[in-house]
């Protein structure tokens, strides 16, 4: 897919260490994951994401993630906008 990038972070070697910039960079992938995963969880907060989809018609599954993408964005802006 263009535009996106999967990065996992390094395994510790049996019976050895991970060296600082193995540890590093797994510091920041897992920085990255948790604001990703805070999203995730943030879309899934409209139920119609979290439980099965029963509409049939098509396209409206995907108009169902984006109006939930669009509402957590709108919380996220309006949380920021108290600060």
């Amino acid at each position: 897919m263009e535009g996106v990038d999967v990065r996992q972070p390094k395994k510790k070697p049996r019976n050895g260490e991970l060296k600082k910039e193995e540890k590093d960079s797994n510091r920041l992938i897992s920085s990255v994951r948790v604001i990703v995963e805070h999203v995730i969880s943030g879309v899934k907060r409209c139920r119609v994401v979290k439980d099965v989809f029963r509409n049939t018609k098509l396209g409206y599954d995907d108009l169902a993630m984006e109006v939930a993408c669009g509402l957590h964005n709108y919380r996220s802006n309006l949380r920021l906008a108290h600060y």
